[in-house]
Formats: C-alpha cells, sequence, structure tokens
C-alpha cells in the first residue's frame, strides 16, 4: 500500500459500533468485492469493498469477515478469512497477507483461511437466527451484476430458509456517515494532494492543450504525492463540454478564449477528496465569464454557510434555487414574472442549475447518506454550485469539501484558489 499504515484501533473501534446495533443471535457476513475482468487474462485494479475496509482495513480481494453474536448480544466472535498464501502465485502477483500481516492491519485475533470460511459459517448458522448480508443500496444506481455478498445470500436462503435476514446497509449508513478523527485525517491528506495537483496545472494550462493533458498532470501528481489515483473519473472539460455533467471522454483541445470546468480529487487510503475549478484557457476571463463567474462564486459562498447541524441536503438545494433565481434574473437568463410564471415541478433555474448542491463524500466520493439525512458534526460533504450556458458555450462549477463540526463548519479546501484574480495571477506565472 502507498499510504501510512492506519493504526487498526480505528477498525477496533468501527467493528465495536457495528456490533453494538447487531441484534443477538445473529451473524453478519461481509465480502470483499470482486476482482473484474478487465479483458484476455487481465484484471482491473483491484479496489476493496468500503464497508469491508470501513470494518477491517483489509484490501486483500477474496476475504470474508464474519461476526457472531450470542443470545445474550454480550459473547461475540469476530473471524477474517483471507486467501492462503501461494509460493506460486505470489512468483506472478507479489506477496498476499499472512495471518500475522492481517492481524496488524485489521486487529483482529481470529484470521483463518478462506477455504475454511464455509464450514466456520455452517458452524454458527445453527444457533443463529438472523443473519446480516450487506448489500448496497443505492438510489440512483444498481448494478446488472450481483455481488459477491448478493450471490451468497442467495444460497444460504436456500440452505437456511428459517432464519431472518437483514440488511447490513442501514446500520453502515449511520455509522459511517460520523467520520472519525483518524478518517478525516485521511481526507485531509487526499485534499492536501488534490491541492497540489490543482496547482500543478494552473501553471500548465494554455491554449491548443489537449483536455487529456491537463488530466495527465493531475494523475502524475497524485500518484507522485502517494495517492492511489483518481477517486472518480475527473472531469476536463473545455468549452461548451462543461454543460455534460459528468463528461470524462477529455479528447478535446482547450481553445482559447474558452473555460475549463475541472471535477478532481485524489484517493488516500480510500478515502477522496473532490474538488471543482473553473479556470479561463488563456489566463484571463472575459468580462462576461467574469459576472458569470463572480455570480457563481457568490452562491458558493452563501451556500457554504447552510451546511450545518440540523439541517438536510434538500433544505439547502432549496435555498441554494433562490439564490441563482436572483443571480439568473440579474444576468439576464429570465425575469422576474418569469419567476412568478413558473411551476413548482419545473422551476427556470434548473435550465441552468440542474443538480444538486452536496453530496456526502468519504470512502466513496458519492458517500452513503441521503438528501433526507439530518447533518451532523463529524459528517463530510460538497459544496458545489454550478451554472450552465449551453448557448454561450459556458459552463462553471465551484466545489469545495466541507466539514460539518458543532458550531457550523470548516472549509477543508479554504485555502485552495479560488477568486478569479488569484487564479489569473497563479496562471500568469506559467506563461
Amino acid at each position: 500500500m502507498k499510504y501510512s499504515k492506519i493504526n487498526p484501533e480505528l477498525f477496533v473501534r468501527n467493528r465495536n459500533k457495528l456490533i453494538g446495533k447487531l441484534e443477538k443471535n445473529s451473524v453478519a457476513i461481509i465480502h470483499s468485492n470482486d476482482q473484474m475482468v478487465r479483458n484476455g487474462d487481465q484484471f482491473y485494479p483491484f479496489r476493496q469493498n468500503s464497508d469491508l475496509f470501513y470494518l477491517s482495513g483489509i484490501e486483500q480481494e477474496m476475504s470474508v469477515l464474519l461476526i457472531d453474536l450470542d443470545g445474550n448480544g454480550e459473547k461475540n466472535e469476530i473471524m477474517l478469512f483471507i486467501r492462503k498464501p501461494d509460493p506460486n502465485l505470489e512468483t506472478w502477483e507479489g506477496r498476499k497477507l499472512d495471518k500475522e500481516n492481517a492481524f496488524e492491519i485489521s486487529g483482529i485475533k481470529t484470521i483463518k483461511w478462506l477455504e475454511d470460511f464455509e464450514r466456520n459459517l455452517n458452524v454458527l448458522m445453527h444457533p443463529s437466527k438472523i443473519i446480516y448480508f450487506n448489500i448496497p443500496e443505492f438510489a440512483k444506481f444498481k448494478p446488472e451484476y450481483p455481488s459477491r455478498d448478493e450471490r451468497k445470500m442467495m444460497e444460504l436462503k436456500t440452505a437456511y430458509p428459517s432464519h431472518e435476514f437483514k440488511q447490513l446497509s442501514p446500520l453502515l449508513t449511520e455509522l459511517r456517515l460520523e467520520k472519525e478523527p483518524e478518517e478525516i485525517e485521511l481526507i485531509r491528506k487526499a485534499i492536501s494532494i488534490t491541492r497540489a495537483g490543482f496547482e500543478r496545472v494552473l501553471g500548465f494550462i494554455k491554449p491548443g492543450l489537449m483536455e487529456f493533458e491537463v488530466e495527465a498532470e493531475f494523475s502524475h501528481e497524485f500518484f507522485r504525492l502517494g495517492a492511489s489515483g483518481h477517486a472518480y473519473a475527473p472531469i476536463i472539460a473545455s468549452g461548451e463540454n462543461a454543460c455534460m455533467l459528468h463528461y470524462i471522454k477529455n479528447d478535446q483541445v482547450c481553445s482559447d478564449g474558452d473555460l475549463l470546468l475541472m471535477d478532481f480529487g485524489a484517493e488516500y487510503a480510500n478515502y477522496a477528496a473532490d474538488c471543482s475549478r473553473t479556470v479561463p484557457v488563456n489566463g484571463k476571463f472575459s468580462k462576461r465569464q467574469r459576472e458569470l463567474y463572480d455570480a457563481n462564486l457568490n452562491v458558493f459562498k452563501a451556500a457554504r454557510q447552510l451546511i450545518k447541524p440540523g439541517t438536510t441536503i434538500d433544505k439547502i438545494n432549496e435555498e441554494v434555487g433562490k439564490m441563482w433565481e436572483e443571480e439568473h434574473v440579474r444576468l439576464g437568463l429570465y425575469t422576474a414574472k418569469d419567476i412568478q410564471d413558473q411551476t413548482r415541478e419545473d422551476p427556470l433555474y434548473k435550465n441552468y442549475y440542474m443538480h444538486g448542491t452536496s453530496h456526502f463524500m468519504g470512502l466513496d466520493v458519492h458517500d452513503v447518506g441521503s438528501r433526507q439525512t439530518m447533518l451532523k458534526p463529524g459528517m463530510v460533504l460538497t459544496c458545489e454550485p454550478g451554472i450552465y450556458i449551453p448557448e454561450e458555450r459556458i459552463g462553471i462549477r465551484i466545489e469545495n469539501d466541507i466539514l460539518v463540526t458543532e458550531d457550523g463548519n470548516v472549509d477543508i479546501m479554504g485555502d485552495f484558489p479560488v477568486e478569479p484574480e488569484e487564479i489569473e495571477d497563479i496562471m500568469s506565472l506559467g506563461r
């Protein structure tokens, strides 16, 4: 692993929090992610199931965490199953975890080989009544293929039809939302690497570059500083491409006179950073670009203040929509009279701002939690208002990562360049 060793106490604490929410006479099963075939005999780079990493710190494929709680809800057994090291495999793929390594990472005392999983599971199943399975629950995303957890759940439902099957996802969502101090530090590290990438790119951008050349500069700095890479596919969108919210082709020319919208973030120890900035390709905002950028910056600064304990993303979105109505009228996109005539179901501002203002962030860049989740200290969210005008070939977004605190929030990206004069000054140094 590229990152500094994480104190296993974090994972011990996370497991204990989960055990405190499990019912007695229960077994919880959490599998690693699958290795996904890329082509031929090649796999995509492996990335661990976020929930398994949260509970164990284990990055290795073909791993299973098993938690058993007795009838009194007091005695529990925690077992981690890993692949038995194979010298022939290690010749090709490198070292695999042994039991001592797995204990040092996870703090789990009972480490067993994967080949012993079925036998141990069967022993635990008979006295138990409840089986917890970790099936992902995403409102807008459902993969076509079943995960290892889903496949095992269907197998056990046939083998043990009298058991009650329950979802771990709601319990883990509640736990993962409020970050432990160690997690916040890992996010801060991802953010510091992200800033270095942004500063490198500001001195590099000029007319005539390809978007993928800018992406490559981010990649260079992220890898150089110990990130595993990008936390998500970066968006490097010049001109009208910026009006496509998830544009990731990054294969067009950055032309003189255009703006360049960049949505980027490093991943460090599986924790994400998520930043967006919009800059002039030639290093100088035009009058209209500056007018639109200032409007977005005004909304960003006001929206950032809304992120605090006791509110929800839904409420933040509602307030930000009102802010954009005022700015859009001032920018000449529609009139106050048009607003009076609009319907609640189809507000005019959504023609120019069609996404939400915030999402939770952590082990996943779009982390667990919903728009109705009440914000509490320790949660990390983005703040990312934008304005998109295809007919003007302009898309602008500003995005920072915000930590909710007892008395409001902390902008963890508060030292990133964002003021237009600051961006122009830094870009001029690279010319």
